[in-house]
């Protein structure tokens, strides 16, 4: 960032534009689709952030088995049926219905409605880590990303102890595995590293904290049949537990019976009571939606407060959330396209911001066949849905100091190239049917198609987060939109050829060369370093 930003938490009340709803879109959501750009750029700024955050819609409709072929057919659960019904599971079926909850949950991506709900799904699944692979369990892997979004926008300390008995975090950090006479140290340290306190500058809890967490967090087990957890009583343990300085020399006192599993409880009271807990939840969030760098500034007027008015909500969400999103900080132009995009962001704000029409809901086994390839290229640039590198999540989230330049490397960088161009060129192939970008339909959505400069610049204004300037305007539309054409020192051949596609749509010679140009066009603009940012 070239300068300081000064600005709080004061509510924005500059200009309300395209500019500014797309600069909130590409943050809250996965790309800024031109329709949705107008249509809160035609409300205002909190009615906008209202809907983003409060506005309920229901809960999608589970996984499906789209994943019969020649090789194997599901002999429990029907083709296009809910698998999630299913307790029985085998190497074979278990296998692709973790692929089938993976291209669902890239689907939902694609297919979100005008809220924040599926960015903050992505944002505590990569707080929250859990790994498909290593969970190996569908059921498991599907409840786990159900409670993601119960939760997306709640409160957070339910979150917490929600997801400190879920199976999937059970599994994923041993936790079924912690006992008294074998006590498992995983869960109780990442709940206090990874989850809650973090490693900010006043988190001093010790070693014995992890240790006496650990001992509170024994007694639970996965029931294989039903796929839920339950505390075993037995497997407790019932001593005393001692905490450090760093929570007020906190003793736990030790429970016998079924209600020893208050214990846990006791131990997320007394972790939220250190005011460490809202500064890291709020600098992770400041970090996901507006910038890497928490400079002295942007701790003291952002941070703080927001930390403040998190804990005066009791924890609530959305206050954070609307106060963060709507403030003069999150718009100040240093903000704007600051931000690497991720592979995920990339791809799926690709594809909703042209409009690629994927087959419907009737066509389930292609629909989930093109969802999955599109995840598949995402996981090559290294955003593996559902299987994050590691318990701490991916690395352009919290690796200082590089953070989101860490999307980008030699080898990542030429395969977002390509995965532009494919979409421009040929996009994806199956059973007959392909999906890609239509060009030209994506220019006809365009306020002004038919003049040169208007539509590379409203095609720049659609697409970027930055303007470019004027001379390398007029430098694309000589060496790209018009290079090579008749007359092409003159906007108005331009304008005949496309009036020429509704006027004389008979004329493919025509209609091949607008096409053509404007493949190269978009491909150019893909290809440039501002399409990276957001």
């Amino acid at each position: 960032m070239p300068t300081p930003v000064l600005s709080g938490l004061r509510r924005y009340k500059g200009k309300w534009e395209q500019a500014q709803a797309a600069h909130l879109l590409r943050r809250t959501m996965f790309g800024a689709k031109p329709e949705d750009v107008a249509w809160f750029s035609g409300r205002s700024l909190r009615k906008t952030i209202r809907e983003l955050i409060e506005k309920e819609y229901p809960m999608p409709s589970p996984p499906i088995n789209a994943y019969n072929d020649d090789k194997y057919t599901d002999g429990e659960i029907a083709a296009g049926a809910d698998w999630t019904v299913s307790a029985k599971y085998d190497g074979m079926n278990n296998y692709r219905r973790k692929n089938s909850f993976k291209s669902w949950w890239f689907g939902l991506m694609l297919n979100q409605d005008r809220s924040i709900r599926e960015k903050m799904v992505l944002f505590w699944h990569n707080h929250f880590v859990t790994e498909t692979n290593t969970v190996d369990n569908a059921l498991f892997c599907y409840r786990y990303n159900v409670l993601l979004r119960q939760h997306a926008l709640g409160n957070f300390k339910e979150l917490v102890r929600a997801m400190t008995i879920e199976p999937a975090m059970l599994r994923y950090l041993n936790g079924y595995a912690n006992t008294k006479k074998a006590p498992d140290e995983n869960y109780g340290r990442e709940l206090q590293e990874l989850f809650t306190v973090g490693k900010g500058p006043d988190s001093h809890y010790t070693e014995s904290d992890v240790k006496s967490a650990a001992r509170v967090l024994t007694g639970y087990t996965l029931n294989y049949k039903t796929y839920t957890a339950s505390f075993d009583p037995k497997r407790h343990d019932e001593g005393d537990k001692q905490f450090s300085a760093f929570y007020g020399n906190k003793v736990i006192k030790g429970i016998k019976g079924a209600g020893a599993s208050s214990e846990v409880d006791q131990l997320i009271d007394m972790i939220f009571a250190r005011e460490e807990v809202s500064k890291f939840i709020c600098r992770k969030l400041y970090r996901f939606f507006v910038y890497h760098e928490i400079d002295e500034n942007t701790e003291k007027n952002v941070i703080v407060p927001l930390a403040e008015l998190f804990r005066k909500k009791d924890y609530a969400i959305q206050p954070v959330l609307e106060a963060l999103l709507s403030s003069r900080h999150f718009f100040d132009l240093a903000n704007y396209g600051s931000m690497i995009k991720s592979p995920v962001d990339l791809a799926v704000g690709c594809c909703r911001e042209f409009g690629v029409e994927l087959p419907g809901a009737k066509e389930y086994a292609d629909q989930y066949g093109f969802w999955e390839q599109l995840r598949n290229y995402v996981a090559g640039l290294q955003q593996n849905i559902g299987d994050p590198p590691n318990v701490a999540g991916w690395q352009a989230y919290y690796q200082e100091p590089e953070y989101d330049k860490l999307w980008i490397s030699s080898d990542t960088l030429p395969r977002r190239n390509q995965f532009t161009d494919r979409m421009v060129n040929y996009g994806w192939a199956r059973n007959g049917r392909k999906i890609g970008i239509d060009v030209v339909a994506f220019a006809q959505r365009l306020p002004h198609p038919e003049n040169p400069d208007l539509l590379i610049a409203d095609a720049v204004a659609a697409l970027y987060t930055i303007q470019l300037p004027a001379e390398e305007l007029q430098l694309i539309k000589s060496s790209i939109l018009l290079s090579g054409l008749t007359g092409m020192a003159s906007d108005h051949y331009w304008t005949n050829a496309w009036t020429n596609i509704r006027q004389k749509p008979e004329d493919k010679a025509n209609l091949n060369q607008v096409t053509n140009k404007l493949k190269a066009l978009f491909r150019h603009l893909m290809d440039k370093p501002e399409y990276q940012l957001m």
